[in-house]
């Protein structure tokens, strides 16, 4: 997929993101709803909402690792679009990277169902 298209389809969810925020029609989880468990999705929405208000702590306590998640991604697009402006290369995201965020949302997944660590939860 280019270039163009995945800024096109992340647009449109963004769009899509905001229009159900404001017209305030929830997002279920459905796994949640199955399984009782809590999925490293879980609380997106609310960290969405906490966001636009500017209520950081709130946010993370949602969702932390999407929460961190989006301030890597928000650094790693700043720094990318320098790095195009200054050279018109991209910087690609290695395999091994996103591996190891798969691995990191599951152990997410996995911490935030145990009670110890039901500070996880949102």
């Amino acid at each position: 997929m280019n270039k163009l298209k995945e800024c096109i389809i992340l647009i449109t969810f963004f769009f899509i993101v905001i229009i159900l925020y404001y017209l305030k029609i929830p997002i279920p989880c459905l796994f949640h709803k199955i399984t009782n468990l809590y999925c490293p999705g879980c609380g997106v929405t609310r960290m969405i909402d906490a966001v636009i208000h500017l209520n950081f702590k709130s946010a993370f306590s949602y969702n932390a690792y999407v929460f961190i998640l989006l301030i890597v991604s928000i650094i790693y697009l700043i720094i990318n679009t320098v790095i195009y402006i200054a050279s018109k290369k991209f910087i690609k995201i290695p395999k091994q990277v996103v591996y190891v965020l798969i691995v990191l949302a599951i152990l997410f997944a996995i911490l935030r169902n145990l009670p110890y660590f039901n500070f996880l939860a949102p």
